[in-house]
């Protein structure tokens, strides 16, 4: 099962100049709890972000167009579509970014564990496709949140599923 996992401000965002827009503890955990034990799907840029290399606890996958390239503790592959070939049939392959790999990964997903932060970003350069509109996708559970010490903004965490397909 293919899973698209991202933290989104109420108009898309998702990035700027090569970093997340928002850090909320809140979500940084849920990412973990959801991913650990499986594979995440990225893209050369964002495994370059992340602050420690290869996530630890997972299967960490990375996509670029150079096709020489190695990343400690990963399998790098030139397309979804390669990457896929060599998981498992029963494997949960989350697909964690950049924008680009979202867009590919929108037409092979069947869920999307969203977090949508209710604030609108000063700066943003990097946004997640609009899915809105696209009537496959049914909100199946929702979890607002209230800022708190340690989030300083309102947000929900919000699960999509397309209807046909049986998790």
């Amino acid at each position: 099962m293919i899973s698209i996992i991202v933290a989104v401000a109420e108009n898309g965002a998702i990035g700027y100049k090569g970093d997340l827009v928002y850090h909320l503890p809140a979500d940084m955990k849920r990412f973990k709890a959801l991913t650990t034990g499986n594979t995440v799907l990225m893209g050369r840029k964002t495994f370059e972000s992340l602050p420690k290399g290869a996530l630890p606890n997972r299967r960490n996958i990375v996509l670029t167009r150079q096709p020489d390239a190695s990343f400690p503790g990963t399998e790098v592959f030139g397309s979804i579509a390669q990457a896929l070939e060599h998981c498992a049939p029963d494997e949960k392959v989350y697909v964690i970014g950049g924008a680009e790999i979202y867009r590919q990964a929108m037409e092979l997903a069947s869920e999307l564990e969203l977090t949508l932060v209710h604030d609108i970003p000063e700066n943003a350069d990097t946004f997640f496709p609009d899915f809105i509109h696209d009537r496959s996708w049914q909100l199946v559970a929702r979890e607002d949140h209230e800022p708190d010490e340690k989030n300083p903004h309102a947000y929900s965490f919000l699960t999509y599923r397309k209807p046909d397909v049986i998790i």
